[in-house]
């Protein structure tokens, strides 16, 4: 089955960033852990980036209209996108928020997700193994 792995701003820039927060994996080899654990759960998984908010909304709006289930880390865009939030919500199949880091151990400006309400549910805090919980969780919502 096909699904979409959606990534928000600087996520394409974890080679640069504070490690301590966001592991010490570069964009591209997030994406090949990611796209190894798609397949070994059964999944068809297009992984994208942007950091463009408008992109992610065309992206979300592709998979309303596809009908394919989402997982998606926002990014910054998690506290402040009502855009985003507005079109995560006309997918009929399963959305995922995950997170590398915990945004509730964070700033405190960090600690609302405008997202998580229109999702089945967030994974956060697990590095890259929030993805590979993400895909375990999306399974179980399909069977």
């Amino acid at each position: 089955m096909k699904i979409l792995v959606l990534n928000g701003p600087n996520l394409a820039r974890l080679d640069i960033r504070d490690s301590s927060i966001y592991g010490d994996l570069n964009y591209g080899e997030l994406k090949n852990l990611i796209i190894s654990a798609s397949i070994t759960h059964g999944f068809d998984a297009d992984v994208r980036q942007s950091d463009d908010e408008s992109t992610i909304i065309g992206w979300l709006h592709e998979a309303a209209d596809e009908k394919l289930p989402v997982i998606i880390n926002p990014a910054a865009f998690t506290h402040y996108s009502i855009a985003i939030r507005d079109a995560a919500e006309l997918l009929t199949m399963p959305l995922i928020e995950v997170h590398l880091s915990n945004p509730m151990a964070r700033e405190d400006f960090r600690h609302t997700s405008v997202i998580a309400g229109v999702a089945q549910g967030s994974i956060a805090g697990f590095g890259p193994n929030s993805y590979v919980l993400a895909l375990i969780a999306l399974k179980n919502l399909l069977q």
